[in-house]
């Protein structure tokens, strides 16, 4: 596809998926929630990406929120159909994906910008991150999983507040609540995050998969996250990493997973 809002590169085994909008603080409008479909189903099916770093161009904005100039003239059947599409297209993709996501959050992540940080499956924050739900001033409700995944992230109160009150937190008030895993200087920002994803994908690849599956499960309506886990840990012993793995254990040595 030849994406006109994203900047598709890779750094070895990691893909950057960057949002390219910076005169418009990187806002989502419908083509760039489009691309990022796109790009992602990509990512998630090449064998030769093993995680990927969301990231938003220039030190000003991660994502700035939805692009509310498409808003005006919706009625109720056509945000549903916004909501609707953005969550099963985008946002599920991100937080269900078979690989590890990690959003650097650059400056603003505001409305759907949060959201889309919320999506993945870690979130690493530059120290002069802002971070927000403002949609109640414009009339609206967060729409893209907001109300769940940060009420998930922080719990019930703190999220009521941040999203009645459309207040923006730093990075640090962030960090203490939980809605990011990390803070770290900007210039410092990319290399955190693919320390961390580097890290990670030492690890078993199926391994990962399974765990963000188990780990999903225990925010999913009528889904017993126990029988899920299980599921999941039994799988684990049919694969050629796990033989492997308890092989480099018992050897004391590195073990080489090919995820299989």
């Amino acid at each position: 596809m030849d994406y006109q809002n994203l900047l598709i590169t890779a750094n070895g085994r990691i893909q950057y998926i960057t949002i390219n909008r910076e005169s418009k603080l990187n806002a989502l409008n419908k083509q760039t929630l489009q691309e990022l479909h796109a790009a992602l189903t990509e990512a998630f099916s090449n064998a030769e990406v093993g995680g990927i770093i969301i990231t938003g161009a220039g030190a000003k904005a991660f994502v700035a929120g939805a692009d509310i100039a498409e808003f005006t003239g919706v009625d109720v059947e056509g945000g549903r159909a916004i909501a609707q599409q953005a969550q099963t297209q985008v946002f599920d993709v991100i937080a269900n994906g078979s690989k590890p996501v990690i959003a650097a959050v650059n400056g603003f992540a505001l409305g759907g910008g949060l959201e889309l940080a919320m999506a993945c499956h870690i979130r690493i924050a530059s120290d002069n991150a802002k971070m927000g739900l403002p949609e109640v001033t414009l009339g609206l409700i967060p729409g893209y999983g907001g109300t769940q995944r940060l009420t998930q992230l922080v719990g019930r109160g703190k999220a009521l507040e941040m999203i009645m009150t459309a207040d923006m937190v730093t990075a640090a008030q962030a960090l203490q609540s939980g809605l990011v895993n990390h803070v770290v200087p900007q210039e410092e920002l990319l290399s955190k995050a693919e320390e961390l994803l580097n890290k990670i994908l030492t690890r078993a690849p199926l391994a990962l998969s399974a765990a963000i599956k188990a780990v999903n499960a225990a925010a999913t309506d009528g889904v017993n996250g126990y029988t899920i886990e299980i599921e999941e840990f039994a799988n684990c012993f049919g694969t050629q990493d796990f033989t492997e793995g308890v092989s480099a254990f018992m050897e004391k040595r590195k073990a080489e997973f090919k995820g299989i």
